[in-house]
């Protein structure tokens, strides 16, 4: 596997990120949003996987040290779309075979992403940022761009999740469907948030393996 630390530039700035693939080969590539643990070995951990399985990965540092919840909406775009630029002159990239997937914070900022043109799917792992805005107004929330959405959406929570409740895991199916939105919802039932890093000596193992087949499976179905 090749992994490299290389510079994004965005209107926002440049952007540091860590890129990961097997060979020069051509293949579908997948951007990885970090939430409040930032840009950090998990992250390009989960990046380094994927390429084990066969796609490109990007984690990309578009917090740039803020914090997750200080990113303007308008920001969150510009850069992931500074990163599709990137990636689609990339000879190891599928053009135009590109998709997101975030955690957290970065799951919210995933579900922004979704309504880019050029990305074939969306992955957000317990965005408690989805349907509430940092700030608390729903008008702001990731949410509300629902009608926007251009890419199927693979939403993941844990059921004993203390920053996002049944309600709203629902609230957010709800508006998905009413919009017409492709997308899958699975929640696991014993697990809180954060349980698909592995760092935090999480017990989840069972579920984080399950969660990986599910996001390769959705990856495929969505690049076939």
């Amino acid at each position: 596997m090749i992994g490299e630390q290389v510079t994004i530039d965005a209107p926002n700035g440049a952007m540091q990120a860590y890129a990961a693939h097997v060979d020069g080969t051509p293949r579908p590539a997948v951007i990885v949003l970090p939430g409040v643990y930032g840009y950090d070995e998990q992250l390009r951990t989960w990046t380094a996987t994927l390429a084990s399985f066969g796609f490109g990965g990007l984690a990309l540092d578009y917090l740039r040290g803020r914090d997750a919840t200080a990113v303007a909406p308008a920001d969150v775009r510009s850069d992931v779309a500074a990163a599709q630029d990137w990636l689609d002159r990339q000879p190891w990239v599928r053009h135009g075979k590109l998709a997101v997937w975030g955690f957290g914070a970065g799951g919210g900022a995933a579900f922004l992403a979704a309504t880019l043109p050029g990305l074939q799917a969306a992955i957000a792992f317990y965005g408690q940022s989805i349907a509430r805005a940092p700030n608390g107004v729903a008008e702001n929330a990731p949410l509300a761009h629902v009608k926007e959405l251009r890419a199927p959406l693979l939403l993941v929570f844990g059921g004993h999740d203390e920053q996002i409740g049944p309600a709203e895991i629902e609230a957010i199916r709800t508006e998905l469907r009413e919009a017409g939105k492709p997308h899958e919802i699975d929640v696991y039932p014993t697990v809180g948030h954060s349980f698909f890093r592995e760092d935090l000596g999480t017990i989840a193992s069972r579920e984080i393996a399950d969660a990986w087949d599910r996001v390769l499976a959705f990856l495929r179905r969505c690049f076939a």
